[in-house]
């Protein structure tokens, strides 16, 4: 199904094509009509950039605009090319997102007037906020078009929870058949500004001790196991209480996260690459430029689990395109890294939003990166899923996901025989000084009653 507002885009250029059709077949066009210079999508955009330019000179370094009585300061993210539009002579179409410093990102449509390196906006109105919209496109019996409001728009599309989610996780793992003694790695989620985490048990076949990984501040549960202990099980459970992630401050310097890691590197091929994806907007703000590379991923890559997905790998992820999350999120960080922009790697799980207990389908990994004073949440595996919601995960993290770690190359005492620990999610295992999987299953139970989310988001 075509987007609403392609449709319209498309049904009034074409009327008002129909109303001239008949015209031009009659009679020759008049010197006016044959002095109006043609315009093409690079002229329009010129257009608006110019526009919010002037805006934002004039604002005091923002685009400013009022919202339910909300003032707002916004600075560009990007223009949306795909549906920029010339509706007639002098008169043009264009959306664009704007990022406010509150960290909500607005769909702005414009209306614009003009000839190419002069045009004015006429009309502008806010049409969608973290990708919920507040009106959509209809069409009247008369076939003309007009903005009709959204009320509680989608509220169960697409499995995002807004505001909170309240929840008890569980984490389990059965030990594999081992004949010499080994040791196990698995991490614990910890309390922070979004997400309040009780241990409930820790149930182990063995004594554990909690170790502390400094560089990026993780609590690991260590073990070491005899092999009496094959097919044992062990279970973590915690109960949860997670906010939406918007873009927040953060007191610590970003300059660690310009950083390479073993298998994100940055510079050389990275360096080439961001610098043709950033292009222009080079001399942009970090915002846009960051939502390039963004958006780069998600036109480019494709959602496979084959070949060597999983290991976060970005090389692997810019020659191949293709991975799970791990890929999506390493080939942006090292991207955004070679841009000058710090970005860094987080790692968890999903909680389904269309049931209230049961499995999850495995970890799931996200990255955030730094702009304008704020760390901005990006999930690009899910709006390479959704594309619907690039917007929403453009700066947004859903309440409904647990954090188990941060960082990669994760460095503790004592450490596996293997080296760094690429990323922890699921356990780290060594039967000796082998590496060993022992299956891991993830569960969840919904909390009932006042503390159930009621906010889902998504789109018409």
């Amino acid at each position: 199904m075509k987007h609403p507002r392609i449709v319209y885009l498309f049904i009034l250029a074409m009327a008002m094509a129909c109303n001239t059709g008949t015209k031009e077949k009659k009679e020759e066009k008049t010197p006016v009509e044959k002095s109006i210079p043609k315009v093409v999508t690079a002229d329009i955009e010129a257009g608006i950039k110019a526009n919010i330019d002037k805006k934002v000179v004039e604002g005091d370094g923002y685009f400013n605009m009022t919202s339910e009585g909300k003032e707002l300061r916004l600075q560009l993210v990007r223009v949306h090319t795909e549906y920029l539009s010339n509706l007639g002579p002098r008169r043009h179409f264009a959306c664009v997102d704007l990022a406010d410093v509150s960290g909500d990102v607005y769909d702005v449509d414009f209306f614009l007037e003009g000839d190419p390196g002069s045009m004015t906006v006429t009309e502008t109105t806010l049409h969608k906020l973290n990708g919920k919209p507040f009106y959509t496109w209809k069409q009247r019996e008369d076939k003309t078009w007009y903005r009709r409001p959204v009320e509680n728009a989608s509220s169960d599309l697409l499995g995002v929870i807004e505001g909170e989610d309240n929840f008890e996780f569980h984490y389990e793992v059965t030990l594999p058949e081992m004949k010499e003694s080994a040791k196990m790695w698995i991490p614990m989620p910890q309390s922070d500004r979004f997400q309040t985490v009780e241990v409930m048990a820790i149930n182990t076949p063995v004594q554990h001790q909690i170790l502390e990984e400094k560089n990026y501040g993780n609590s690991i549960l260590y073990m070491e196991f005899l092999p009496e202990h094959s097919s044992k099980k062990l279970e973590l459970v915690y109960e949860v209480k997670r906010q939406e992630k918007n873009p927040y401050t953060e007191d610590a310097s970003p300059t660690k996260y310009l950083n390479a890691s073993l298998l994100m590197p940055v510079g050389d091929r990275f360096q080439v690459l961001a610098d043709s994806i950033i292009g222009q907007k080079r001399n942009e703000g970090a915002i846009m430029q960051a939502r390039a590379l963004y958006d780069y991923i998600i036109d480019n890559m494709r959602y496979i689990k084959a070949g060597k997905y999983g290991t976060g790998d970005a090389v692997y992820a810019c020659d191949a395109l293709t991975g799970n999350c791990t890929e999506f999120h390493s080939l942006f960080i090292s991207l955004a890294r070679s841009a000058g922009i710090p970005s860094r790697f987080a790692v968890g799980a999903s909680i389904p939003s269309d049931r209230d207990e049961g499995g999850i389908d495995g970890y799931h990994c996200w990255a955030e990166f730094y702009a304008e004073g704020k760390w901005w949440p990006v999930d690009i595996s899910e709006a390479n899923k959704y594309t619907a919601l690039a917007t929403y995960y453009f700066g947004r993290h859903p309440a409904n996901r647990i954090e188990f770690s941060r960082g990669r190359d994760l460095q503790i005492e004592p450490g596996p025989d293997s080296g760094p620990i690429n990323f922890l999610a699921y356990p780290v295992m060594e039967i000796g000084k082998t590496p060993a999987f022992p299956k891991t299953f993830f569960s969840f139970r919904r909390k009932a009653g006042e503390d159930a989310p009621n906010n889902l988001v998504g789109l018409p």
